[in-house]
């Protein structure tokens, strides 16, 4: 089994702890069988506090496979739950990067769309109106950088809808780079997507202060590099 590197604590206290999660980590288990991440997690609890007994820990939402950035979980049912509540009510501000083919033309934007999953495909299409199993997807774009070939876009969701943010956008033409399940001319070598988890802020369960969480973005991508430079 792999180890938890330090580093990629982001946040961490009795309660919750967050993680800058790679692409590649799974958050639960699937049909491949792969470590997932809250094994790996349980370990560095483990370790770091010396726990001889088994180590509970809250998976309190989920990132896609492909994608990285700030996912947090609970050491303490109590603050799962608490958790659990806090992102039904939509009471988390959640902001994600996406790189996209292309170059965007409107400098920000108000998305809203009719979402049907497809469970065989796990894909979600996107329609202009309200179809038979559709629910409503929103979400606000801001384009913050232009590159060669490649636009940086900045967005705010109001819903959580499966594969929200990678259909939605590909619906409009602005294809997520690297995924392939969505349209991209090409993947990317490591099977990532563009797209990143950039940041988290949520009222503490147990503490009621405000905690802001901030992901770095993946450093030995170049066009991550690339865009940290011009940051």
């Amino acid at each position: 089994m792999n180890k938890l590197d330090s580093s990629r604590i982001l946040f961490e206290d009795n309660h919750l702890i967050a993680v800058n999660k790679h692409s590649g980590d799974l958050v639960q288990g699937d049909k491949t069988g792969d470590t997932i991440l809250p094994d790996l997690i349980k370990e560095y609890i483990a370790v770091k506090y010396d726990k001889p007994g088994a180590v509970y820990l809250g998976v309190t939402h989920r990132l896609d496979r492909p994608t990285s950035g700030v996912v947090i979980f609970t050491k303490t049912s109590k603050a799962l739950s608490r958790m659990n509540k806090l992102f039904a009510d939509h009471k988390t501000e959640k902001i994600y990067w996406a790189v996209v083919e292309g170059h965007v033309s409107k400098e920000q934007q108000t998305l809203t769309h009719y979402l049907v999953r497809n469970p065989k495909q796990n894909k979600s299409y996107a329609h202009d109106h309200e179809v038979p199993n559709s629910k409503k997807a929103m979400l606000h774009y801001k384009l913050l950088q232009r590159m060669n070939n490649y636009s940086l876009l900045e967005i705010r969701l109001e819903t959580g809808r499966h594969h929200q943010i990678r259909s939605q956008l590909s619906k409009i033409g602005f294809i997520i780079k690297g995924d392939l399940k969505y349209g991209a001319r090409r993947s990317n070598k490591d099977a990532s997507i563009h797209l990143h988890a950039r940041f988290l802020s949520f009222l503490h369960p147990v503490r009621k202060e405000v905690v802001q969480i901030t992901a770095p973005i993946p450093a030995l991508d170049p066009i991550w590099k690339a865009i940290e430079k011009n940051l």
